[in-house]
């Protein structure tokens, strides 16, 4: 014992060291290099301006007034039956999971951690929730990827496909995560009853809790979706200074090396390799690098899927912004980013195979490009586009969850008839 604590302090302190070495060696890098720095910095502000903020700051606000509403509790209820078997998680995920699939990255973190402050799910409920809901938006990949940076719409549909059963896939591989620290028992009195009078008994019982005023509620929405999405400006203007600085002394050179010895392992052309190392450390350059690379479209689109599945460290370090405070470990929510990534590429190659026609006939046409995207009719048709979808996604999962209650009503009535 006395070993494993020691251990534990030298680690710690190797930690405290690394993290000081590497806060100088930055701080001096930008002050030997302030046009880069400086570049750098007004590019991320640029990205977080003009795409993060339009696009995410409506949907923060309106899932605070949801949760405030009791409308999230409402729909917890009617998802139980669903999601606790299939990823052993309360039925509030699959609101998290909506808002993830509609808006895309950070939006499932920021949800969850509020679900683990209102004591709505445990903390190894959130690890589970966060592996899978951690996915980008339909409009990034039909358009930006398939039709702004391949140039063949045919493959939205092929890469979308491949990242969303990924996700789901990790989801169900998640529910077995953390088995020895849950707390939930299916033979509680709330799991029983009349699901529909449940849900508005939880929706009542939510807002006669929440004791805030519709005004009150509306402002406190608006404050913490600006904390929030100031923080996450932050990052990613941090995460674009450091992405250069890496460039500068080399370190992307490193990586490279490791990432091409890694890509001949499965023989795929090396080029790639610096493609994938933007990749991994932020999604929309290296997706964009890879679509430019000169390899096999197979090849290229594996890897863009992997990317957009692993999301880049930039996104990384906002969800890791967001959710340190509420106690949920980082750990589990990586190596479902890994697992994400290597079910994505193999996915994706199969559908460029045997499955292309099921993909040709999904194809959807896109009917915005990412160059539009300064334009305010842009940013409010993708709003109701996002709306649109949240809101057809949990009305088939309110369905298929109301169906899967019933069925299992009439299946224990029939057992209790036969003994």
């Amino acid at each position: 014992m006395r070993t494993w604590g020691s251990g534990r302090r030298y680690r710690s302190r190797l930690l405290v060291y690394f993290m000081a070495f590497c806060t100088v060696f930055i701080t001096i890098t930008m002050v030997t290099y302030p046009k880069e720095t400086f570049d750098s910095a007004i590019m991320g502000l640029n990205l977080w301006w003009n795409v993060v903020f339009p696009a995410l700051l409506p949907f923060f606000i309106l899932s605070e007034i949801l949760m405030g509403i009791g409308v999230v509790h409402f729909i917890g209820v009617l998802l139980e039956p669903l999601m606790r078997p299939i990823f052993n998680v309360p039925g509030v995920g699959a609101f998290a999971m909506s808002m993830g699939l509609a808006s895309g990255y950070p939006m499932d973190a920021v949800i969850t951690c509020r679900f683990r402050k209102n004591q709505l799910c445990t903390a190894v409920e959130a690890e589970r929730l966060l592996s899978f809901t951690n996915t980008a938006d339909p409009l990034f990949m039909f358009g930006a990827v398939a039709v702004g940076m391949f140039g063949m719409p045919e493959l939205g549909a092929t890469i979308a496909l491949a990242h969303y059963i990924s996700s789901f896939l990790v989801g169900v591989a998640f529910r077995f995560h953390g088995r020895s620290r849950d707390s939930y028992s299916p033979d509680t009195p709330a799991a029983s009853g009349n699901i529909i009078i449940r849900a508005f008994r939880a929706l009542y019982k939510a807002r006669q809790e929440d004791k805030r005023s519709s005004g009150q509620l509306l402002g406190d929405a608006v404050k913490l979706s600006m904390n929030t999405i100031i923080l996450i400006g932050g990052f990613i203007i941090v995460f674009s200074v450091f992405i250069r600085i890496m460039t500068i002394v080399g370190i992307t050179d490193i990586l490279t090396d490791i990432f091409a010895s890694a890509l001949s392992l499965i023989n795929y052309n090396t080029n790639l390799a610096p493609a994938l190392v933007s990749g991994f450390l932020e999604i929309d350059l290296g997706t964009l690098a890879v679509s430019q690379v000169a390899a096999p479209l197979v090849e290229k689109v594996a890897i863009a899927s992997a990317i957009i599945a692993w999301s880049g460290l930039c996104v990384h370090g906002q969800v890791a912004s967001i959710v340190i405070e509420s106690g949920i470990r980082m750990t589990p929510y990586i190596v479902g980013r890994l697992l994400h990534a290597v079910l994505a590429a193999i996915l994706t190659v199969l559908l460029l195979g045997s499955g292309q026609r099921l993909t040709t006939l999904m194809v959807i046409p896109a009917s915005m490009t990412m160059s539009q995207s300064n334009s305010f009719i842009f940013w409010l048709t993708r709003i109701e586009q996002t709306t649109y979808q949240i809101g057809i996604l949990l009305s088939i999962l309110i369905v298929m969850s109301i169906a899967v209650h019933l069925l299992r009503g009439i299946y224990r009535y029939a057992n209790r008839k036969g003994a």
